[in-house]
């Protein structure tokens, strides 16, 4: 049935990455070069959900975690340094939360593979799930601590589409059933209301990001954009308060 669902679905891991990097960009210019043009601020609401779903999905199908991790988190810890050159009170950035929500994705995989997993001992099993309970708990009282962007909904966003995800470990047949774009966009989709909730405002036309996912064909695409979405976000930050400095 997923199958044949996503014969129906057009829409890519890197054409959904694309939308993500258009509307990121038309959201900075209205944030850093025309703060008065709400529209703009509107049509990049849609970034970070889209981003946040394909995060999730990078980490269900990486073959190498630390590597996976690694990337964002050092371009995050990168843009961050250039943010704070022009802004020293900038909030952690987006990619920050995304990596703190790997880490969370990375738990809750491990949960699953000792719940599910013949191989683990009762008492393994049970520290697996304290991991996963006690990293989004840390996750919660980090945000208490910290400001990063889109705060504790926004950092366990990429958990929340992951929740019925399966892998080949899973030997629990009703729980492979719950394994479908439909509930696992669902599942997302509530996290991103409750987000939306918390900033209100126009961070409620964020929901609406939810309709390029439903036609998410579960493929990566062609072509090999990985890098490219890598030097995009800090390139067209820096270009912009470059904009900024020099002409506004």
């Amino acid at each position: 049935m997923l199958s044949s669902c996503r014969r129906d679905c057009f829409l890519s891991g890197n054409t959904l990455k694309i939308i993500a990097a258009a509307t990121m960009l038309i959201d900075h210019i209205g944030f850093i070069l025309f703060p008065r043009l709400t529209v703009l601020r509107i049509i990049g609401r849609l970034s970070f959900p889209i981003f946040a779903f394909m995060i999730a999905e990078g980490a269900a199908y990486t073959r190498n975690k630390l590597r996976y991790f690694l990337g964002v988190f050092i371009l995050g810890t990168g843009c961050q340094i250039v943010l704070s050159l022009f802004d020293s009170g900038a909030k952690l950035g987006a990619l920050i939360s995304f990596s703190i929500g790997i880490i969370a994705v990375f738990a809750l995989q491990y949960m699953k593979k000792a719940i599910f997993s013949e191989n683990f001992k009762p008492a393994k099993r049970l520290l697996a799930v304290l991991i996963f309970v006690f990293t989004v708990l840390g996750i919660y009282f980090l945000n208490e601590k910290v400001r990063i962007d889109y705060g504790f909904f926004g950092c366990i966003a990429p958990l929340s589409a992951s929740l019925f995800k399966t892998d080949a470990n899973c030997q629990n047949p009703t729980f492979k059933k719950l394994d479908n774009r439909f509930l696992n966009l669902l599942c997302f989709g509530i996290c991103i209301a409750f987000m939306n909730a918390y900033y209100g405002g126009i961070q409620h036309y964020a929901i609406f990001a939810l309709i390029p996912l439903a036609f998410y064909s579960g493929k990566r695409g062609r072509l090999k954009m990985k890098y490219f979405f890598y030097i995009f976000y800090p390139l067209h930050i820096a270009l912009l308060e470059g904009i900024r400095v020099l002409f506004f």
